[in-house]
């Protein structure tokens, strides 16, 4: 997880030093980190994350997508390329209007209603 904190230094230019000052971690929340005696907390990872404008689970090393919509949009285009449903759903979506697409979308809420009050 370090290495990933290490590589963001080097893509925004910054040292460890200057991520310590700009977000209030301890110097040696960072030294600790390094040597991998501790870990820091979440809420102090959160900060990093923060200030290199990534997700908390990209810092940790969960997730390769950086940015909350990016975790989506994989999400979706996974949907997509697994569920033969999602990509008929697709495909007949594809040229329709914003109108269109409510209309089925309300189809498809009352249908969910009917099956799990029927």
């Amino acid at each position: 997880m370090y290495e990933i904190f290490v590589q963001l230094c080097q893509e925004k230019c910054v040292t460890p030093y200057r991520v310590s000052k700009e977000t209030g971690v301890s110097q040696a929340a960072l030294s600790t980190w390094k040597t991998g005696a501790n870990t820091p907390r979440d809420s102090t990872l959160k900060r990093i994350a923060d200030y290199f404008g990534v997700t908390l689970a990209y810092l940790k090393g969960q997730t390769e997508s950086r940015t909350q919509g990016e975790d989506e949009l994989e999400e979706y285009l996974d949907m997509l390329r697994n569920r033969s449903e999602c990509r008929m759903l697709f495909s007949l979506a594809r040229d329709a209007t914003k109108e269109d697409v409510e209309r089925a979308v309300a189809v498809i809420e009352a249908l969910r209603r009917t099956e799990g009050g029927g």
